[in-house]
């Protein structure tokens, strides 16, 4: 009778200490906190994302303030600030109008300018307003044909936005054709003009007196509606991360049970092996009977 087999012990868990799973245990250990880490990454930004949001309705829903109040040369707007509508009233300066580069239209698909205009002001300074989008021409190298803006002293009414900074999607480049930029930025462009300039820039809404004949397409209010797939984003990270430590029970768990699985068919090859061994001894050992006498007298003589 062949002995009964104990029960697996802590051997059968030895294979956790070969090379290959080593290192997979270190992986497992290294993507939890890395996946933890971007879950938290992922909520921040939604947190800002809501935060923005926020900001962007309260300061829609303000009434408008003189834009001095909010900035002035060499200081852009806080960043609570941001997207409150102001007035300012001067006279366009159109021998310091530049257009901005690589700027998407209202469908989200034509590249154009933006088309930057200083105000300036009766105490000199002047303040920076975005009149709006144009499409591109065929030569970009050329400065494009621009729809003047209005004549005299005129009023104008608009959001205040802090000045754009490289890195924010879009590339700063030096060498661009004349009046060209790809940044809207305040400092560089007070140094062209060689007057004062308020920090930040004004969104153009209205003009007053409404101006005649064709402008720049006006650009629509910011997005404070959605808020992205962040926060599903979040939950997707930590869930993974929930799931390393379970797929690695479950991978550990089926690689135990093949390994016992292949042992047992080797020890019960083994076992027929040896019973065969054993049937083959005994019958060689067996003696032949030898033939009857009878049989013998009773065969036939030749």
């Amino acid at each position: 009778m062949p002995p009964v087999s104990s029960a697996p012990s802590a051997s059968a868990y030895r294979f956790l200490l070969s090379r290959q799973w080593v290192v997979l245990a270190l992986v497992a250990l290294l993507l939890i906190p890395g996946m933890v880490r971007l879950g938290f990454w992922q909520l921040h930004k939604h947190e800002d994302r809501v935060a923005r949001n926020e900001l962007v309705a309260e300061s829609l829903a303000a009434g408008p303030v003189p834009v001095e109040e909010l900035a002035a040369p060499g200081r852009g707007p806080a960043d609570t600030d941001r997207y409150r509508r102001v007035t300012a009233a001067g006279v366009y300066d159109t021998g310091g109008e530049v257009v901005v580069r690589q700027r998407t239209g209202g469908d989200d698909r034509s590249i154009g300018y933006h088309v930057l205009t200083p105000l300036v002001r009766e105490d000199g300074t002047a303040v920076l307003v975005n009149r709006g989008w144009i499409p591109a021409g065929e030569d970009l190298t050329k400065f494009p044909e621009v729809p003047a803006p209005p004549s005299g002293e005129v009023t104008v009414t608009g959001r205040l936005m802090a000045d754009e900074k490289a890195g924010s999607g879009v590339k700063d480049k030096r060498g661009l054709p004349p009046r060209q930029v790809m940044l809207i930025d305040s400092a560089r462009l007070a140094e062209e003009l060689d007057r004062p300039v308020l920090g930040g820039y004004v969104a153009l809404e209205k003009t007053s007196p409404e101006p005649s004949g064709e402008q720049p397409r006006l650009l629509p209010e910011p997005d404070h509606s959605g808020i992205g797939p962040h926060l599903a984003y979040a939950f997707q990270w930590w869930l993974f991360a929930a799931a390393v430590p379970v797929g690695w029970v479950v991978l550990v768990r089926r690689e135990r049970r093949d390994r016992l699985a292949r042992e047992s068919g080797s020890e019960t090859a083994a076992d027929g092996r040896a019973g065969e061994r054993a049937d083959g001894g005994a019958a060689a050992k067996r003696p032949v009977p030898a033939p009857s006498a009878a049989g013998t007298a009773d065969r036939p003589a030749d």
